[in-house]
Parts: C-alpha cells; structure tokens; sequence
C-alpha cells in the first residue's frame, strides 16, 4: 500500500460525491442511473482516462478496448474509472494540419480535467500531436497524470524487404516518379507498410515524443518502446491504471515531476536518439506550461554534447522501434548515456530516474550503440541563426548528405505550395542540384498552422539524373519520418515579415551547420529596401477556430502554444463552483 498524503474527504471528487446537499444528490442519482452503486466510488479516486480513440484515428485502433485494461488496473488499486472522449488528432487524415490543432487538444484536456469530479488520469496518446497535447492539457490541470503510449507499429514489409513508415514512403514515391515502380508494386507498398496498429515505427514524431514523455518521467519506464501489438502493451496499460491510483494517494502532481531537471533530460535523451525536429517546438511548449524556461539554447547546448546512438531510422541507417524494443528500450538508451543526464529527477513511478534505469541493460549493440561508437558524433538536431532566421531555425544533420553541411547556392522561391508543387515535375524548370528550394508562408500563422511541407520535393528532373537530396528552407515543419538537408521552423515566419519573405530566386543562400549559420548574402541596406516594400498577406480566417488562432499562436522557436494558455498569463485558474 503507499504511502498515503491524502485521506479521502480530501480526494478533489469528493466535492461532487460527498455532501449531503441537494447538487450532491444529483450527482450521485446519475452516477446511480449508469449502474454504479455508492460503495463503487465512495472513498476511491476517482480516474479520468483521455482516451483519444476514433475511427479516423488508426494510431489508436487498440484503445477501443486497450482502455478497459486500463479500467482492470484502476478497479484492482481501488479506484474508480471515467471515461472521457478527446480529439484524436489523425496524422493522416485532419486537413490542413494537425498542429493547428494541438492548441485545442491541450485545452479540451485541461477543460476536460477541471471540470470533471477528477482525481487522476491516465492520458492515453500516441500519435505525434496528442502526445504534446494531452500533456500540455495535464499540466495545465495541474492533477496527477500518467502517460499511456500507443506504442508503435510492427515493421512494415514488401517483396521481403523491411518497411519503416514515412521514410520508405518519401523513397518509394520517388523511385515512383522516376518510373520505377508500377501501378501494381504501389498498391503492395500502400498496403505492406503499415501493417498493424500503432504508430509510426521508424523515429518520427510520435516516437520521439512518447519517449520524450518517459524521459521527462510522466510514462512508466519502458512504455514508450513496447510495440502496440504486444502484449506487454497490455500489461504496461493495465499497471497504468494501478500506478495512477497511488499517486492521487501520493499526490504525485505533474508540478513535482515536471522540472528543469526533467525536460533537461528530455532534450539529452531526444538528441541520442536521433529524434524528429518537431520535439524542439513540443518540448518548448511543455516546458514553459510547466513553468521552466526551456528554449532553444538549451537545444543546441546539449546538442553539441549528446550523441545519437539510437540507429533507427531515419538517422539510422537499418533498424526500427520493433527492433529498439527488443535490444533494451529507451531504459537502456538512458543507461549508456546516464552522465548526461539528472538521474534524481521524480518520475511517476514515485522513484528517481536513476533509480529506475539501475538495471537497464542493452541486448543489442549495433541497435543501441555505445557513447565511442554513435551514428553521429553530436546530437540529432542543429539550431542555426542568422540574417535569414534572426530567432532561429533547425536542421537534422544527423539524416541529411553530409556535403550540405556546408553549402551556398542560388536560392528558388515559392511563396505557396500549390505554385511548388505545380513547378516540381516541369520538366524545363531552371534548377541544378546546388539551388536551394525555398517555400514560405507555411508557418504557424501562414500555413496556416505550420504544416508537414518542410521536406519539399526534389524537382522530377533532378530525380531523374539519381538526385535524392538538396538544401531546402521552409518556415514549415516536416514529418518526424523525412529526412535530407531540410532547414525549418525558420522564425519568425515569412507571413508575418520575417526575412524569409524578402528572398528573391537567385540570390546567395550560406549555410554552415558547423558554425550554425544561415544567411542570405545581401546588404543591410537591400534588406533594409525590400523589407520597406513588402506587403502583407490577407488573412487566412475571418472567423471560427482559425481566426482565433492566429491572433493568439507563437512562433516556432517559442513552442507554438497560445500566448494566452502560457503559466505566467494570468492568474491560475480557480476550481470550478458546485452549487
């Protein structure tokens, strides 16, 4: 039994449950209508579980009934178990992008929590922006909270050749575009690569986020490597429900977990694995609602410190989360490089990290490499600043040609996505493979909400001649899957003047990853020219969601969260009145 700091007149549902007053009555004449009888929830936690299954979510097929084993481990440890629906937040299917909706997840979370008779919750995510969301939403609640990862996908698989989700697929579709590949060959790729349930199972986003969860301490240890089609998956979700109950008991509260020290071991750990570029924008986010100035010096420090021994693709040149799972898990990542990390940051197991790490042993050397014998020698990601990107934007040095680590070429420019994506496949377009594409107005606000175009398209032509890779700049993020020589999250963004919207096809763009630059090779006094002349864009709303939106989100080096859901926005929020 643990260690309990709360009795249960103290629990936060008891305010609906226990007095003798006529709203109470009310509230225990539903609960009685559902079924329930008082000895079912008098005296127990009461559990809320985020579940963000739906149909149009295939990340999340398994939580339609993963959840009642959540339930199980609740009822075991003496708690009481509610259901609650969140956004799903499909990757595959929400038009124009998720990130334009991570925002609303985190407040329909926190919403959700506050106005609910909660006293936990396990938060049941996994694709790439319900892990951010849900936990920004936690956070701002301020209740204990676990974190249940979907787990990714098995490895895919075609012709006998092994599959890795978003990776292949940008492959393939080339070999597609240069006439390699058939009607027919298509349609057994489409259905070869995602195979199961769970997410993507290379080291996109999703998996660097749920493992950036567990390295903060807010998931078990282990949760995030256990593939969704495992049955350990089920145990892990069933002890979930378990560990939630003590920590209501304990009050284990995001706020005890969810330091400096812990989002500092977040971003050691992004870098050894080599993670997706989109976590720099969610850990800025999580850590501010959480309080800790976390930004992007604190990237590139560690960055230069850091190692990625994780090889996983696409960083990796061979192996996927199956096989990560398999040769140890993130537990044994975190051992082989524990002198970079705080091993006394609280975790919600109610132990240290290091505690939790202690016999973590990895099983397979070339999956999990040793700190003298990484994939590259420093961390995943690269922030570069400059004339073009004054706040700051970011590479994936560890996945792109290494020739274009130091590069400078003729810039081509395409202010939207629909001109790009007409121009790509001319045949005549003037371009070579030492251009750099350029395509802005796909930022926060832009885009608008900063979509996945960053890993823009080799020119039909270039492909053609065996081109695969070439310096591309955006104000866009791409997906955790791509890879090449792709610079991002250029800020500020092109929409609202930020330099990237002065550049002119032709001029000189200097790129030094080494040096952390990124410029465009023009006078102070031409900038000074063509910033005078520009004009801004119309906007992209008049009313809804979007308009709000884009009054209210931050640039990428800021997190992207709403300025108004920021912890020193204003006074916290009461609890709800019961009347």
């Amino acid at each position: 039994m643990t260690d309990r700091k709360k009795s249960p007149d103290q629990l936060r549902s008891a305010r609906w449950f226990a007095p003798d007053d006529l709203r109470a009555f009310g509230h225990r004449s539903r609960a009685m209508q559902q079924g329930y009888a008082p000895v079912e929830w008098k005296g127990r936690p009461v559990i809320a579980i985020l579940n963000t299954w739906s149909e149009a979510q295939p990340c999340h097929m398994h939580f339609k009934s993963r959840v009642d084993d959540v339930k199980r481990g609740i009822l075991m440890a003496g708690g009481f178990p509610m259901e609650l629906p969140a956004l799903s937040l499909s990757e595959s299917f929400l038009k124009p992008t998720t990130m334009l909706y991570r925002n609303m997840l985190a407040m329909d979370a926190e919403e959700l929590l506050r106005g609910h008779p909660v006293d936990g919750v396990v938060l049941m995510g996994g694709c790439d922006k319900t892990t951010p969301g849900l936990l920004l939403g936690a956070t701002s609640a301020g209740y204990p909270a676990i974190y249940l990862p979907a787990g990714p996908m098995l490895r895919g698989n075609w012709k006998g050749r092994t599959l890795g989700s978003g990776s292949d697929a940008w492959k393939y579709w080339d070999e597609r575009r240069a006439g390699k590949i058939s009607d027919k060959e298509w349609v057994e790729v489409e259905g070869g690569i995602a195979r199961s349930y769970g997410t993507c199972m290379t080291m996109g986003t999703a998996s660097t986020m749920t493992a950036i969860a567990e390295a903060i301490g807010m998931s078990l240890p282990g949760a995030s490597s256990i593939p969704a089609a495992d049955s350990g998956h089920i145990r892990m979700a069933s002890e979930c429900g378990r560990r939630i109950v003590d920590m209501v008991w304990e009050d284990l509260t995001p706020a005890r977990i969810q330091t400096r020290k812990a989002f500092e071991n977040a971003i050691a750990v992004a870098m050894a694995m080599g993670c997706s570029t989109n976590a720099i924008i969610h850990l800025i986010a999580q850590a501010r609602r959480a309080g800790q100035d976390i930004g992007l010096d604190d990237f590139e420090r560690m960055s230069r410190k850091v190692p990625v021994i994780a090889n996983v693709r696409p960083s990796g040149d061979t192996y996927l989360m199956e096989d990560f799972y398999y040769a140890g898990g993130l537990p044994a990542l975190m051992s082989r490089i524990r002198e970079h990390l705080h091993l006394d940051a609280m975790t919600v197991t109610g132990k240290t990290l290091g505690e939790n790490i202690a016999s973590a042993e990895v099983y397979n050397d070339d999956v999990i490499r040793t700190v003298q014998n990484p994939i590259y020698a420093e961390g995943a990601l690269a922030v570069l600043k400059g004339n073009l990107a004054p706040d700051g934007c970011v590479i994936k040095p560890s996945a792109c040609e290494p020739r274009f680590l130091k590069h400078i070429g003729p810039a081509l420019v395409f202010d939207d996505y629909p001109s790009l994506k007409a121009a790509i496949d001319d045949d005549d377009l003037d371009v070579t493979a030492d251009h750099v594409l350029i395509l802005r107005n796909a930022g926060p606000q832009g885009g608008p909400g900063m979509p996945e175009w960053g890993m823009l398209p080799i020119p039909k032509k270039l492909v053609k001649q065996g081109v695969r890779d070439m310096v591309r700049l955006s104000d866009a993020r791409m997906s955790g899957t791509s890879y090449g020589a792709c610079i991002l999250h250029i800020a500020p963004e092109a929409y609202i003047g930020g330099p990237l919207a002065l550049v002119q096809t032709g001029d000189m763009i200097s790129l030094d990853v080494d040096a952390r630059t990124i410029n465009l090779d023009i006078s102070d006094e031409e900038m000074a020219r063509r910033r005078a002349a520009w004009q801004a864009p119309e906007p992209n709303y008049g009313r809804g969601y979007g308009w709000m939106f884009t009054r209210h989100i931050q640039q990428a080096n800021e997190g992207c969260d709403f300025d108004f859901l920021r912890s020193d926005f204003g006074a916290p929020v009461k609890e709800p009145v019961i009347y």
